[in-house]
């Protein structure tokens, strides 16, 4: 049995990611790349499973999309969309905030 080094609980029963989403502070914007291209970033994760996170968003928002340096890059312009998935997936409403450019 694997035990957490950060809470000391069985990996089954870890609560380490739970307790990480409640102190995110994430920032979803929308900027222009090449030849018009929108693309939405999503940053301002720390400590917490950002692949996962990924994933999860491009499954929802069928779109196609990266991480750099901690930020996720989805292809498209899904500033409204992104907070009620980010919400779904347990992080607090209060820290998520949405920057139009």
């Amino acid at each position: 049995m694997e035990i957490c080094p950060k809470c000391g609980l069985p990996i089954q029963a870890c609560i380490c990611q739970e307790i990480g989403k409640s102190e995110q502070k994430i920032k979803v914007e929308t900027i222009k790349r090449k030849y018009g291209k929108v693309i939405t970033l999503v940053s301002g994760f720390k400590n917490i499973d950002t692949k996962t996170i990924l994933k999860e968003l491009k499954q929802a928002l069928a779109c196609g999309g990266t991480m750099k340096n901690e930020i996720i890059e989805l292809q498209g312009d899904h500033l409204g969309k992104v907070k009620p998935v980010l919400i779904k997936l347990g992080f607090a409403e209060e820290s998520i905030d949405d920057i139009k450019n």
